[in-house]
């Protein structure tokens, strides 16, 4: 039930994931669910995307979101996906399925690509826009983790600053890095965003409200420019053979850098994996997320 277009794009970009061979249930008032054959497990209540977080999550326990967690809870399912309230699905995470040891908040982490043809993950981008300096460290210790689940054998942390000499960043940023050097945390110090894009760091630290500004910019940046490129191509017919020669190459870039195809976040540090969707999802937005909850469990088991 979360998003701009829930319950219906929801709804289609599951019935994908299901024609993938992924195995997967709706959480939702069963009458409006039941069309499209897949599984369903009802839910009478859920929680908008404009509704204050602690108090939706504490006014019902019959929210899709709610009763979803209890599902992975349960180990009746191994993920939970949803492109619903943020800072409900936070608040709804920590309430229901608990935390790990050790984790204070769980951040959201989102892989972003690499010029270098690998993936810089990025957190926090949405969970706790105002996180202190215990919390960046913390972050950072999570980040570290994550990137280890991901294959990185001895993954390179930095911390979003402007510019990568000591004396940048803000007395918040400064603190975190003397709290990961007495923690003995390899890091890298500060890091600039075109650094860490090309590749100078493996885990990127930041506080929920530059992460999501740095990731929305993003997008909208990867938008503009394709926008522009279909502008220029349009007024030169040598420009159109030439684009309809990339065609392939075109669409192997898009799939890399569009936000549709990162599908959403990992929740990190909670009991149970949780993905947090896009607000205005797609079709294949939620499709990918799905996807990325199956990459996450079993990256989590092989472990």
């Amino acid at each position: 039930m979360g998003g701009d277009d829930a319950p219906d794009v929801v709804i289609d970009g599951a019935a994908d994931a299901a024609g993938d061979g992924l195995s997967l249930c709706l959480v939702g008032p069963e009458d409006r669910l039941r069309s499209r054959g897949l599984p369903v497990v009802h839910a009478s209540d859920h929680i908008s995307i404009d509704e204050a977080a602690v108090a939706g999550v504490r006014r019902s326990r019959d929210t899709s979101i709610r009763v979803g967690l209890r599902e992975v809870r349960a180990g009746r399912a191994g993920a939970f996906v949803s492109c619903g309230n943020t800072g409900a699905i936070v608040v709804a995470s920590m309430l229901e399925l608990g935390l790990n040891d050790g984790v204070r908040r769980p951040p959201i982490a989102t892989l972003l690509p690499r010029a270098d043809g690998r993936h810089l993950v990025l957190l926090d981008t949405g969970a706790h826009v105002d996180a202190r300096a215990q919390l960046l460290a913390d972050f950072a210790r999570l980040g570290f983790a994550y990137a280890q689940e991901l294959g990185i054998s001895d993954p390179r942390v930095g911390l979003l600053a402007n510019g990568a000499e000591v004396t940048k960043g803000t007395p918040r940023l400064r603190a975190a890095v003397e709290i990961l050097d007495q923690a003995d945390l390899p890091h890298v110090g500060f890091i600039e965003p075109h650094a860490a894009l090309r590749g100078a760091c493996d885990v990127l630290v930041t506080d929920g409200f530059v992460g999501n500004v740095l990731l929305k910019a993003g997008e909208g940046t990867v938008h503009m420019l394709g926008r522009l490129i279909e502008r220029e191509i349009r007024r030169d017919p040598i420009a159109k053979l030439g684009a309809w020669l990339l065609r392939a190459a075109v669409r192997r870039l898009r799939r890399q850098v569009e936000w549709e195809a990162r599908g959403g976040g990992v929740l990190l540090g909670c009991r149970g994996t949780v993905i947090v969707g896009h607000g205005r999802a797609t079709r294949e937005s939620v499709r990918q997320a799905i996807h990325l909850a199956n990459r996450t469990v079993c990256a989590r088991v092989a472990a």
